[in-house]
């Protein structure tokens, strides 16, 4: 849907760059889940072949690769949702919509805590001690097998998206706060001259019908 009341009509460039960089992260974390879902399968392989040199039970064991594939799930999805949501925003921000800037903001905002949040979980996750209590000892070892159990590029991947969608987020935030976003997105003052109507084509003043001719007053 065109604005034809928004001023100027050609798009920013600050806009335009945040539209670009609002795909690019749409791109990232559609490629993300499809990652996630790949390499599902053999990063369980890889932790029940290691799992077998530890002290814990089948049953945590099996709970355990429970946990791994519902976390890998939900990871795919929420991924998945944010780039579709992403796409929309962008394509949104794209037609000068003000609606989309303002959702921008409070997704930003969103995301913003999301990555910190995605960033200390990789970091926790590598730094988590192994207990050294006999029940805590199995769930432990089966914990810090779980980092190890990922492709080596896994942890690293995930680390540099957190970190990329922190920045990115702060970026699209700042350019559509630009005084030139605002500018693209203030609605245009209507016009104060007046509109006149089209004048109607002249029409030839009505006359009246001619009186019949009077009778002759000669008689034969």
């Amino acid at each position: 849907m065109s604005h034809p009341d928004r001023a100027p009509a050609r798009r920013p460039a600050v806009v335009t760059a945040a539209v670009a960089l609002l795909a690019l992260m749409a791109v990232a974390a559609l490629a993300y889940a499809a990652a996630g879902v790949a390499t599902r399968g053999g990063t369980v392989d890889r932790f029940r072949a290691a799992a077998t040199d530890t002290s814990a039970l089948p049953d945590q064991i099996d709970g355990t690769v429970t946990l791994l594939g519902v976390s890998t799930v939900l990871t795919a999805v929420v991924s998945l949702l944010a780039g579709l949501l992403l796409a929309a925003l962008a394509l949104g921000l794209r037609a000068g919509r003000d609606g989309a800037r303002t959702a921008i903001w409070v997704v930003s905002g969103l995301g913003l805590i999301a990555g910190c949040c995605g960033l200390a979980l990789l970091v926790g996750q590598r730094a988590t001690p192994l207990g050294s209590g006999e029940d805590e000892r199995p769930r432990a070892e089966l914990l810090g097998l779980l980092a190890d159990a990922y492709p080596s590029w896994w942890i690293p991947l995930g680390a540099g998206l957190s970190v990329g969608q922190v920045l990115g987020y702060l970026v699209v935030a700042v350019l559509l706060a630009l005084p030139a976003a605002g500018a693209w997105f203030r609605p245009r003052p209507a016009s104060s001259a007046p509109q006149h109507p089209a004048p109607s084509p002249v029409q030839p003043p009505h006359q009246p019908p001619a009186p019949p001719y009077p009778p002759s007053e000669d008689r034969p």
